[in-house]
């Protein structure tokens, strides 16, 4: 499962998390996030996270 990062304020949605503070169970893929999801931290919506693989978080 990718990271998901908001382009907006940086926070990081990992699926393996999820995001219980907000009702988000643990598993729950990016891709299966209701369509108003927003960024806990700064309010974004879906289309301002991008995927980030694995690559990336090894720099």
């Amino acid at each position: 499962m990718a990271i998901y990062v908001c382009e907006l304020c940086g926070y990081e949605y990992d699926p393996k998390n999820g995001d219980p503070d907000n009702g988000i169970a643990e598993g729950t893929d990016f891709e299966d996030l209701p369509e108003d999801f927003e960024c806990p931290l700064c309010g974004a919506t879906k289309e301002n996270f991008e995927k980030v693989t694995e690559e990336d978080q090894e720099e």
